[in-house]
């Protein structure tokens, strides 16, 4: 198989490698383009690997999705860019409170408002919409986290195909290329962290949670693609599991 440097270094290089079953990832890559000259180091290696990466999954979301996907995927990266720009807003109106006592400028009031009236009319969307699409993910995950996932994953059919490991530290792509360069541990979880069946069990046994989440999750999302019913006893099941896991902290 032709490693995908030789094809390009750019994202049409990373999806034909992907379209024709190689693998960009592989460990034994990176030495294999230094010592071709393609790149200087490992580290310029992984670069154009992240970079071509989510330039090909970004396209692949826009290629490949439906308008009800469509319509999800950028509702949920609406949501984060408004909790983003909140967060900035609130902090810089911190910021002049303390040093002045007061804020004099009633439209950064105004404007952060209207910032959060539209944050919350875009979480409400995605909470009516992302159960139309996926209702067991949202049953499981909650609708706003199974967009991420959607999203993150380049839609529904994506996540359907990818196995509970990928799943499971799908938003964690900074910290898994740094465990790639050597740099850091292999991440335990991504966005899933969020859950709190991750979130609030305990340290010692949070990376279990997060296998035994990432796999039902993979699971409901398989049956939202090819089937589309609602099936509660997958609830039941993660629950029953996270209550065994928790209980060997006892």
């Amino acid at each position: 198989m032709t490693p995908w440097f030789e094809r390009g270094t750019d994202a049409d290089a990373v999806e034909r490698a992907f379209d024709e079953g190689g693998e960009p990832a592989a460990r034994d890559l990176p030495e294999q383009a230094v010592e071709e000259g393609v790149f200087g180091t490992r580290e310029e290696y992984y670069d154009a690997l992240h970079e071509a990466t989510v330039e090909a999954a970004r396209r692949r979301v826009d290629d490949a999705v439906d308008t009800a996907e469509r319509d999800v995927i950028n509702a949920v990266r609406t949501l984060e860019s408004l909790n983003e720009q909140l967060n900035e807003v609130d902090e810089r109106v911190r910021d002049w409170r303390d040093e002045t006592g007061r804020v004099p400028v009633e439209d950064v009031v105004e404007a952060r408002e209207a910032l959060e009236e539209g944050r919350d009319e875009t979480r409400g969307f995605i909470e009516e919409r992302t159960p139309e699409l996926a209702p067991n993910l949202s049953n499981l995950a909650g609708p706003v986290l199974a967009a991420r996932l959607v999203a993150l994953a380049g839609g529904l059919d994506e996540l359907a195909r990818m196995p509970s490991s990928t799943v499971q530290v799908l938003g964690a792509e900074d910290a898994l290329f740094r465990h790639l360069r050597g740099d850091a541990p292999p991440p335990k979880h991504g966005v899933i962290y969020v859950h709190p069946y991750v979130r609030e069990t305990s340290a010692d046994e949070r990376g279990s949670a997060a296998r035994a989440l990432a796999g039902k999750l993979t699971i409901a999302a398989r049956v939202d693609r090819y089937a589309g019913d609602l099936r509660p006893e997958l609830a039941d099941e993660l629950d029953e599991k996270i209550e065994r896991i928790r209980g060997r902290d006892g």
